[in-house]
């Protein structure tokens, strides 16, 4: 934490900032999600799929030995593109395989492990879209300001 910056900065957004600037510098999954990478807060509105969205998450305090750690559940959803469940688990699978143990830098954080814990997909009953999710633990450790 500088010392202009009393608040100190959230793990899960630095954990969310991390995947995104991760993720975003692989031009294979830019091709599956129609040229650009797309991982957003919000689904956009007339964004036509496949795009991500970031998910529930859930951080909890894991601190040992004076070390302040946060276990994280994070989850991406993937939307697909329409008629095509499998556009959305290929970039899925590409995520996971690109995010298993990625060595990613976060800030005023360290990251201690990062894997994924399941992939998911499911169709919306009222719409038929079709979605995956990945979901994804990891821990970190709040670096010495």
């Amino acid at each position: 934490m500088a010392a202009t910056d009393p608040i100190p900065r959230s793990p899960l957004l630095a954990l969310r900032g991390a995947i995104l600037a991760y993720l975003a510098t692989d031009a294979a999954l830019a091709r599956m999600m129609g040229g650009t990478f797309r991982l957003y807060d919000e689904p956009p509105r007339g964004s036509v799929p496949v795009y991500a969205v970031f998910g529930d998450a859930e951080i909890r305090d894991d601190s040992v030995d004076g070390a302040r750690r946060h276990a994280h559940g994070l989850a991406l959803i993937l939307f697909a593109r329409p008629g095509s469940t499998r556009s959305a688990i290929d970039a899925a699978e590409r995520m996971a395989g690109l995010l298993a143990d990625a060595p990613l830098a976060l800030t005023g954080h360290a990251l201690v492990t990062l894997r994924v814990q399941a992939l998911a997909v499911r169709r919306d009953a009222a719409t038929g879209e079709a979605r995956a999710t990945l979901t994804l633990q990891a821990l970190t450790e709040a670096l010495e300001s």
